[in-house]
């Protein structure tokens, strides 16, 4: 199996995040949006079968973090836009020079806009017209995941979504590795994923659709207690997680002499991620 080198890895996130900043706004947020919605039907599928077994707390909670990767899988092999990821590409794009402070401002703004769009035309369009929000035990397993995730102080979601990121970006990290075997870059993606998941860590897109797919089924929260208790502290610490803990060190380290790697390599495609 070819495995890139970490100098390639971070360079090639460097000129992806190059491209995906550089997009139309109608390129960017549509793959915005479809990043929205797999993550959200990775959440709902996860949902319906944790919430549905009848085991120990634990293995439901296993269940669920196995199957939620699902969307970020489908992300990271179609190319759409996720926000959390972005916040790597994109940093480690204008750290290389390649964008300015603009595009990338513009660029997250976008992804975390129209992630936001996705996840809630996902809650709305396949959750609440399909049923598969009623009042069975998947969607009261939701809801209770919904309700613990606004009775956080902002300082536990910050923390909780600063650990998020950092794993979502070390599973993007780990899908680049492999070259050419689509079951390693799976594996790698799926474990660090189901991992924060399990953990009950906060990823801010993903909340985009839990919190409110729970409000539509009944779940008795309000925008203020979403907004203010989990999706500002949660984006704030994907920001910090990714972009502090993840792109920045790893550019340091890395990065400077990433580009000779690659020029060696001979291989200069876009990844796909």
């Amino acid at each position: 199996m070819a495995i890139r080198t970490p100098s390639e890895i971070y360079l090639y996130m460097s000129h992806s995040g190059n491209e995906k900043a550089r997009m139309t706004i109608l390129q960017l947020s549509l793959s915005a949006i479809l990043g929205g919605m797999f993550i959200s039907l990775g959440t709902l599928l996860g949902m319906e079968v944790a919430g549905l077994s009848a085991t120990s707390l634990g293995f439901t909670k296993f269940l669920f973090g196995a199957l939620f990767p699902m969307g970020f899988i489908a992300i990271t092999i179609t190319g759409a836009d996720l926000f959390t990821s972005d916040c790597a590409y994109g940093f480690l794009a204008w750290r290389q020079r390649e964008i300015n402070a603009g595009l990338l401002i513009r660029y997250w703004v976008l992804a975390w806009v129209f992630n936001f769009v996705g996840a809630l035309l996902t809650a709305w369009l396949f959750g609440l017209q399909t049923h598969l929000l009623t009042n069975d035990g998947a969607t009261q397993f939701l809801i209770s995941i919904a309700t613990g995730k606004v009775s956080h102080t902002f300082w536990v979601t910050f923390v909780k979504g600063i650990l998020a990121n950092m794993m979502v970006c070390t599973a993007v990290i780990l899908g680049l590795s492999a070259k050419e075997d689509a079951f390693g870059r799976i594996f790698g993606i799926w474990l660090m994923v189901m991992a924060f998941v399990v953990m009950g860590m906060e990823h801010s897109i993903a909340n985009m659709f839990i919190i409110p797919a729970a409000m539509m089924a009944g779940a008795n929260i309000t925008i203020g207690q979403f907004v203010f208790n989990n999706l500002i502290p949660a984006t704030l610490g994907n920001i910090v997680g990714g972009v502090l803990l993840i792109a920045w060190p790893y550019a340091l380290i890395h990065l400077s002499k990433g580009k000779s790697a690659l020029l060696k390599s001979g291989t200069t495609s876009k990844p796909v991620a």
